[in-house]
């Protein structure tokens, strides 16, 4: 080592050291002497300099020259008394203590001890200059002191021993795995720079293989396959010999270990072993049925079977290997079966019973005798041929039917194996119906008003139809007028599927009129019926209704001529003439009679009526059958009914048995006809005159109902004539 001491001309020394290895010692650029505090001098005033930027101290690692001075520091301030010099910091007061020392009367530093950069890599300390009396003469200087690295530390891997595995048959330059060391060096420096090296290689099985099968990456330290031959089959293991050194290489080194697995693969294809066979209690590599075996299709089978890995084969292989293997089928009595479960048929509605609806439903695999039968059929619709199985119609089926759900009649068929002790299948039929065109329309309404005093565009009778068939059979609906002649007045408006108005033409007299109406609907064929719409043409009121019979004869435009109604009013006062001149006359007469008999109408001595007689005979004498019913004289209302041929059909006098009056008693008998008429018509005279009586009134209201029933059906002039006779004949 040689030491180089520079002065210059204020007595401050550098010291040097150089060595041969070119490493800088602990005099590495350390000032021997520092003046940290500058002062202005006491002459004439100049400009003051700045202090000195004080560089850091070097000291290296290790060293064994201890103590070993540093560095002086000195006060430059002219003071004529004793300088005292002090040091503060970790190494000195601090931990870690007893590192450093000052001098207190020269200023120098010292190292008290060998100093391990990889514990502490640097120091910062503070210097102080006081007076004997402990007063501070400087500002305090800081002092700082790097700890140089040596290479002084092994690098180590990370782990005792690294295992890793490859695949056989690998290609070169396949990356095994990585190894890593660390130093405990300075990172930034040559002495943690490290080299990775393969310094063995050992086989298991050993000696299987002679050749260098690995190499190493020297800077990463990633193993990686270098030949080809990693076979399985040979070895199975390799055991690497590493070595790491730092200095890149020509530093301290150490060793280490990787274990390096081979791996298998898919390289060798299954073989089968001829006297190999599975036992029938395990179910190990047993095969199972994907279907069902029919021992009378095919009563044996031969099967190629071929073994192989889940996991492909990988090159270089062996040829895949196969065996064969014999299935022989047990036969075994199966039950029948269905050809189709459930049994679908589509037929119309209307299907003529004894319709062939299906056959051939089942077989039996052992050709066995089958029985076929109906289990269940709720409307009894279908009948079945216990030996063919053939299903036809019984009768027509109803698509409205309560079984019957979205058009669709289900049953249940069950055929039996009788061969075979009663082995037995089901199935369901559905039949499908579909609707066929079964009924014709029916129009209504068949009558209905039509008012003459609205807009003719207003007029109209809505009509519709029903028809019991359903979609696509029924609506939309089609209306026309038959006749061609009542075609050219009336006119049929469609509004929609199911309804139309019938509308007049032109402008139409009041009255009655019969339109004959065509209604066809939608169907396949299409069905049609007609009928005869009565519409009564009439003035109507607000709520669209016809007026009174009364007023329609007063309003204008009548359907009846001005003299025929003149005639009728002629009529309706000659009767009422005739009925006050008949209930006077009869008046007078009862009168008479009362005035020559006194309190009793008619009284005589011949009248019988609440007399007495005495019959002076012994015993019960003859029966007297010329005597009047006296019962029947009591009652003159219960009259004996006149002849149903006197009136018109259709008057509407009570007829059959009279009720009895309110006043009679509950258990009377009821009055009976007399056996013959009275023998003195004078003993029942006032009898006859109320019969009369109500025999007269009885006709005068049958008049008035014909007279209602002329104006209400319009009849010609000759049902008037009619009528006129029989009030003539009433009146005789």
């Amino acid at each position: 080592m040689v030491l180089i001491h520079i002065c210059n001309e204020i007595k401050n020394i550098l010291t040097l050291s150089v060595s041969s290895s070119g490493q800088v010692t602990q005099s590495d650029l350390n000032p021997a002497v520092l003046h940290p505090w500058r002062h202005r001098s006491a002459g004439p005033q100049v400009r003051v300099k700045r202090d000195w930027i004080i560089p850091p101290i070097r000291v290296s690692e290790n060293s064994k020259q201890v103590p070993e001075d540093l560095v002086q520091i000195k006060s430059d301030k002219v003071f004529t008394g004793e300088v005292i010099y002090m040091l503060e910091g970790p190494g000195v007061d601090q931990d870690p203590k007893g590192l450093f020392e000052i001098d207190e009367k020269t200023g120098w530093i010292k190292s008290k001890m060998p100093l391990d950069r990889e514990k502490h890599k640097s120091f910062k300390l503070k210097a102080f200059a006081l007076s004997p009396s402990g007063e501070r003469l400087e500002s305090p200087s800081t002092i700082e002191i790097y700890v140089l690295d040596q290479n002084d530390h092994r690098p180590e891997f990370t782990q005792k021993e690294f295992n890793g595995t490859i695949p056989e048959f690998s290609v070169p330059g396949t990356s095994v795995m990585q190894v890593t060391a660390i130093d405990s060096d300075d990172p930034l420096t040559e002495n943690a720079a490290l080299s990775y090296f393969i310094i063995g290689q050992d086989s298991f099985p050993p000696h299987s293989i002679n050749k260098t099968m690995f190499g190493i990456n020297n800077k990463t330290g990633v193993i990686y396959t270098r030949d080809v031959g990693l076979d399985r089959d040979v070895v199975q293991s390799f055991r690497l010999t590493l070595q790491v050194a730092d200095m890149s290489g020509v530093g301290l080194t150490s060793t280490g270990r990787a274990i390096i697995h081979i791996s298998d693969i898919n390289n060798h294809a299954p073989k089968f072993h001829p006297t190999t066979v599975c036992k029938k209690q395990t179910t190990e590599n047993m095969h199972s049925l994907h279907h069902l075996c029919d021992y009378e299709s095919q009563a044996e089978y031969q099967l190629i079977v071929k073994a192989e890995n889940e996991v492909r084969l990988k090159a270089p292989y062996e040829q895949i290997q196969s065996a064969t293997v014999t299935v022989r089928v047990m036969n075994e009595n199966e039950a029948p079966v269905f050809y189709k479960n459930p049994i679908k048929v589509t037929v119309a509605e209307s299907t003529v019973p004894g319709t062939v609806l299906v056959s051939d439903i089942a077989h039996d695999p052992d050709n066995s005798k089958l029985r076929f039968e109906f289990i269940q059929d709720p409307e009894n619709w279908l009948a079945i041929n216990h030996g063919t199985g053939q299903i036809t119609a019984r009768r027509s089926f109803n698509i409205r039917s309560p079984h019957v759900r979205n058009n669709i009649y289900s049953a249940i068929v069950k055929v039996i194996d009788q061969d075979a002790g009663g082995i037995s299948a089901t199935a369901t039929m559905e039949v499908n119906l579909w609707e066929t065109n079964d009924y014709p329309p029916v129009l209504i309404p068949l009558s209905g008003t039509v008012c003459s005093d609205r807009d003719r565009d207003k007029l109209g009778l809505l009509l519709s139809a029903v028809d019991e068939d359903m979609s696509p059979q029924a609506d939309p609906f089609t209306f026309y007028i038959a006749d061609q002649n009542v075609a050219a007045n009336w006119t049929i408006i469609t509004l929609n599927e199911t309804h139309a108005v019938l509308q007049p033409l032109i402008d139409i007299e009041k009255g009655e009129f019969f339109i004959p109406v065509v209604a066809s609907d939608s169907g396949s064929p299409s069905l049609s019926s007609d009928a005869l719409v009565n519409v009564t043409v009439c003035p109507c009121d607000s709520f669209g209704d016809c007026k009174s019979y009364t007023a329609a004869i007063f309003e204008t435009k009548m359907g009846i001529s001005f003299i025929a109604l003149m005639i009728i009013m002629g009529c309706i006062a000659l009767l009422l003439l005739l009925l006050v001149l008949a209930v006077a006359v009869k008046g007078c007469t009862r009168q008479n009679i009362r005035k020559e008999g006194g309190l009793l109408v008619g009284v005589s001595d011949d009248d019988i009526r609440d007399n007495v007689f005495h019959y002076d005979e012994q015993g019960g004498g003859e029966e007297d059958e010329d005597a009047f019913n006296i019962d029947f004289l009591r009652n003159p209302s219960d009259m004996v009914p006149a002849p149903a041929s006197f009136f018109p059909q259709d008057c509407s006098l009570p007829r059959g048995k009279q009720p009895l009056r309110k006043d009679a008693p509950h258990n009377l008998p009821s009055p009976t006809y007399p056996r013959k008429p009275p023998g003195d018509p004078t003993d029942i005279e006032d009898f006859i005159n109320v019969v009369s009586e109500v025999s007269f009134i009885g006709n005068i209201l049958h008049i008035f109902r014909s007279y209602e029933i002329i104006i209400k059906k319009k009849k010609t002039f000759s049902h008037l004539t009619k009528t006129l006779f029989m009030i003539n004949q009433s009146v005789k």
